[in-house]
């Protein structure tokens, strides 16, 4: 374990070219500075800079997180979908409440969100699900999401047995696919720095605009 200890300590973090960060010269809206820093990191070409951590917490306060996609983001907040019936769906039914972590490795940026969840309505859930790929609607179509699994091959068999029933009924939707829509109440941009002089801008929501306010790092 020491040597585990001692390498972790040593890998390098922060290398390369890191893109400025004026915490001066940013928009009143954090959804205009997040989708700035979102395209940005398309730009670079970072892996699936969509790809963001969500955390919940079910009705005994535990916390879980998971790797979600995030599926659009407007003046109304981030956008995620999820089966109502699998864990964070329970956990959002018992505590509607959610925080997203985007990391954008290659740029040492970081972004946080936090906020109430609200569901969106059946027609925006049936169209977000429409639009996946044929093989993640099989799966999904399947709602077992954290059951216990025998083995690989009743898995495989499942999903076959799916991709049929959608390849007669192409318009198909799973009955418990959710669009859910984070309703910021803050949301934090992280600007890493090699020489660890991080830049933390903190967007808070009041009751009609947002304030931005620096954080020590």
């Amino acid at each position: 374990m020491a040597e585990v200890r001692q390498l972790l300590r040593g890998l390098p973090v922060f290398g390369g070219e890191l893109p400025a960060f004026d915490p001066l010269d940013t928009p009143d809206d954090p959804v205009e500075l997040f989708t700035a820093w979102l395209l940005g990191a398309i730009r670079a070409q970072v892996p699936e800079p969509h790809a963001m951590t969500l955390s919940t917490a079910g009705a005994d306060g535990l916390p879980s997180a998971r790797t979600l996609i995030l599926k659009d983001i407007d003046t109304d907040g981030w956008r995620f979908a999820a089966d109502a019936g699998s864990t964070k769906g329970r956990e959002l039914a018992d505590r509607p409440y959610a925080a997203l972590t985007f990391y954008w490795q290659p740029l040492a940026r970081q972004v946080r969100v936090r906020g109430p969840v609200v569901r969106e309505s059946a027609e925006r859930a049936a169209a977000d699900f429409l639009a996946r790929g044929a093989d993640a609607r099989a799966e999904a179509l399947l709602g077992r999401q954290s059951e216990p699994l025998a083995d690989l091959a009743q898995r495989d068999t499942a999903v076959a047995e799916s991709a049929t029933r959608l390849a007669r009924e192409p318009g198909l939707v799973a009955p418990g696919w959710t669009l859910y829509t984070v309703q910021a109440t803050s949301v934090e941009f992280w600007q890493g720095a090699a020489d660890r002089n991080h830049t933390r801008l903190a967007y808070r929501r009041t009751s009609s605009s947002w304030t931005k306010e620096l954080l020590w790092p």
